[in-house]
């Protein structure tokens, strides 16, 4: 099983980032997937969510109306598209998949946001 996030960096306030994450070694389509970020000296918190099936999202309250998740089954592919990016964003990034008793974890990309 293999999660791999892509598409951080260094960016401005205000500025746009869309991260991937690439899935393998599971059936992709079954499965939730989810954007987690970890700032420096806080607990990971829960970003966004899209279900298996009809696609429907959830976000966390400090990014609804800012972020979009969306996924490509085709594709084995969740992105996040993060737009008006704070410097409160700033954090570590990771995918998440789930699915009953399985929970896999990607890397984490990191996503700074900065003049």
């Amino acid at each position: 099983v293999q999660l791999v996030e892509s598409g951080g960096g260094l960016v401005q306030p205000g500025g746009s980032l869309r991260l991937s994450c690439a899935a393998s070694g599971f059936t992709f389509s079954n499965y939730y997937m989810n954007w987690y970020r970890q700032a420096p000296g806080k607990e990971r918190e829960l970003v966004a969510a899209i279900d298996s099936a009809s696609g429907s999202a959830g976000y966390a309250d400090s990014v609804k109306g800012r972020f979009t998740i969306s996924r490509d089954n085709a594709k084995n592919t969740v992105y996040l598209q993060m737009n008006s990016l704070k410097p409160e964003d700033t954090a570590v990034y990771y995918c998440n998949a789930h699915l009953l008793r399985n929970d896999y974890w990607g890397q984490g990309t990191q996503v700074t946001v900065s003049s």
